[in-house]
């Protein structure tokens, strides 16, 4: 399509919107939200095809101010909250997919790493993880229960350190991705390591499948919440890298709402992973092995459809209530 033709077929419907934008003319806040989604889908369009054109500047200031917009103007009751779960998270993970794809991309190249150095070097996991954990685990291998580390403290005392940790490596893992994102790689580097040689050494001294058992019960949700974590992170430091069109401050002052967002959206996951390996991972050994398989596949399933499919159903239903829309008329 011709620029010519691309602004005379949108033209109205930007300009309904900014003036809706102005004039805060919304009385659903989702359907803001909505539209804000729309307009994203028309700048990328004209960054890809009229690289040179000054719709771009237009656009991305639109897009800006209708970006503070939505968390301005929806409202601070319970249907707000409900509404960051069920649509703003959701088309923000849509909009960043590409990042949350990344990580992992990242998490996986990382963990591989660890599998393998571990594999090569018959010292490398004492080095990771240290020469007491590792001869505590091979201890509780001998004494026949590999993951009874997860057994010690009481059930709310494992609760709430476990999940304070959680929550603190997460936010660690964004608040360091300013530093361009190194930082969050560093981060999730270390993280990585550490877990492909420990399951690898688990595999070693053939309980690998104990230890999945016992471990992915609470695992899939922490491993999964903090790999978007780090995507948080990711984003914060392109950000800053990557300003496009915006000043860089403008950029910085996105990235970091984003951010914020989609690591605030992973604390019940966490909690909840928290809760599991506090009350329920120190029974994986007497519990029969259907259901621990289906606790990790539930969680995992969960969290997975919650950031990599639910995502798209969002946008498909807010570009569809878009079209009929009378600003796209």
């Amino acid at each position: 399509m011709r620029e010519v033709a691309f602004i005379k077929q949108n033209k109205e419907k930007w300009l309904s919107f900014e003036k809706a934008v102005i004039n805060n003319d919304f009385k659903d806040p989702d359907e803001l939200a909505s539209q804000y989604v729309h307009l994203i889908n028309d700048l990328a369009y004209a960054q890809t095809y009229y690289p040179k054109s000054k719709v771009i500047k237009y656009l991305n200031q639109l897009s800006a101010q209708a970006f503070q917009k939505i968390y301005k103007t929806k409202r601070e009751d319970t249907n707000r909250i409900l509404s960051f779960w069920k649509t703003e998270i959701p088309l923000i993970c849509y909009q960043y997919r590409k990042f949350i794809y990344i990580a992992f991309i990242i998490f996986f190249a990382f963990t591989f790493i660890g599998v393998i150095s571990a594999a090569n070097d018959g010292e490398f996991v004492r080095s990771v993880l240290g020469d007491s954990y590792v001869n505590m685990s091979i201890e509780n291998i001998e004494a026949g229960d590999p993951v009874a580390v997860y057994k010690s403290g009481s059930n709310w005392g494992s609760f709430i350190g476990i999940t304070i940790n959680n929550l603190r490596v997460g936010i660690i893992a964004f608040v360091l991705g300013i530093f361009l994102g190194i930082g969050t790689l560093y981060i999730m580097f270390k993280n990585c390591i550490m877990l492909g040689s420990f399951q690898y050494f688990f595999y070693e001294k053939e309980v690998f499948w104990e230890s999945v058992r016992g471990i992915w019960i609470h695992g899939s949700m922490e491993i999964f919440a903090i790999v978007i974590e780090a995507a948080a992170g990711l984003i914060l430091g392109a950000s800053i890298l990557f300003p496009a069109t915006h000043s860089r401050y403008t950029s910085f002052k996105i990235g970091a709402k984003t951010g914020i967002k989609i690591l605030i959206s992973t604390f019940p996951f966490t909690f909840a992973a928290g809760f599991l390996e506090g009350f329920i991972t120190r029974y994986s050994n007497v519990m029969p092995h259907v259901l621990s398989v289906a606790i990790i596949l539930i969680t995992l399933g969960v969290i997975s459809y919650y950031y990599l499919i639910y995502p798209f159903k969002v946008y498909k239903e807010s570009t569809q209530l878009t079209s009929l829309s009378p600003t796209s008329i």
